[in-house]
């Protein structure tokens, strides 16, 4: 084989979520009526916004070699945070600040903060104490959306104060600087995970933790601050579901885990650890949202939803063990 073959499959390799994302849209375009428009691909974009910064955080704790369960509950908890102060009917307290942009640092301040203090907890609880990831995160993902339930009472938040609700509604190039909050955090963390030290040694945790501690890597104080990190991010998600449905419930974002698994999965992310990139996994969340999208217009029941995105994830597992495969006889 020659080297340009080889580079050029590699290529391909690196980025097949991203051509299977345009074959997906092509298709769709080609057979599902009024499809093919911009304002169709802008709401894929602006829909992906929530779960893409959710999948962010995880993708970085599963490429170092664990998982996050608790990212949605995570969510939920720092959206009701943020209803709870800021929303003006329901349960919600109708705090003013002045002047009232002040509410939006404020706002982002308290969902930044409950996220990360779970972070703190998840990461202490596994990387010191030594204790499982699935365990650990699984009890936070249960107490966490319990804690919604117990301070909401089961009643919702309503009426988001107009200056944070201005996220939503403001425009710029056809998107709500929500979906362009989601796009720049993709930025920002795809290049501290390339360029970065921190970066580098999650992904040779992932690939190898004992032989990054033998060399020299502090292991412990990396995976805790993916963990912090995933935490904080996962509370952006949920200031991000607030100003998207001005407000909070006590349901807020159910399901929304397993799409991110799914997205993480879809674009590339390996569970083993070590491998995978965030540009692959927005692509993996645009396609999820590309396919809720096509079955909306179809008009086809919800549940064609869980059944379409199950068999692309088992698809991309597939995928990922073909890949491994040619790429070992390529080395």
């Amino acid at each position: 084989m020659s080297p340009r073959t080889r580079h050029s499959l590699e290529l391909v390799l690196d980025n097949l979520v991203w051509f299977m994302l345009v074959f997906v849209l092509a298709v769709f375009s080609m057979f599902i009526p009024n499809f093919f428009q911009l304002g169709i691909f802008a709401n894929i974009v602006e829909a992906s916004s929530v779960l893409g910064v959710m999948s962010i955080g995880l993708a970085l704790v599963i490429i170092a070699g664990h998982m996050d369960l608790s990212v949605e509950s995570v969510a939920a908890l720092s959206a009701m945070a943020v209803g709870i102060m800021f929303c003006s009917s329901g349960i919600g307290l109708g705090v003013q600040l002045h002047p009232d942009w002040l509410m939006v640092p404020v706002s982002l301040a308290i969902a930044l903060a409950v996220g990360a203090i779970i972070g703190v907890i998840n990461g202490l609880l596994i990387v010191r104490l030594k204790m499982s990831a699935f365990i650990i995160t699984l009890a936070s993902y249960i107490w966490a959306r319990g804690l919604v339930l117990v301070i909401s009472g089961g009643r919702s938040a309503q009426d988001l104060a107009p200056a944070i609700r201005w996220f939503g509604i403001q425009r710029l190039a056809g998107l709500p600087l929500t979906a362009w909050i989601a796009i720049a955090c993709f930025v920002i963390f795809s290049l501290i995970l390339a360029k970065t030290p921190f970066g580098r040694h999650l992904v040779m945790i992932g690939g190898n933790e004992t032989a990054t501690f033998r060399a020299g890597i502090r292991v412990n104080r990396n995976l805790i601050v993916a963990f912090v990190l995933a935490g904080a991010i996962a509370g952006l998600a949920g200031w991000l579901l607030a100003i998207r449905t001005s407000g909070a419930t006590a349901n807020l974002g159910v399901g929304l885990l397993f799409n991110a698994f799914a997205a993480v999965v879809i674009g590339g992310v390996s569970l083993k650890g070590g491998v995978g990139t965030l540009p692959g996994v927005y692509a993996g969340v645009l396609l999820l949202s590309a396919i809720n999208t096509a079955i909306n217009l179809m008009g086809l029941p919800a549940n064609f939803t869980q059944v379409i995105h199950g068999l692309l994830v088992l698809a991309a597992v597939l995928l990922d063990a073909f890949k491994q495969t040619i790429r070992q006889k390529l080395a």
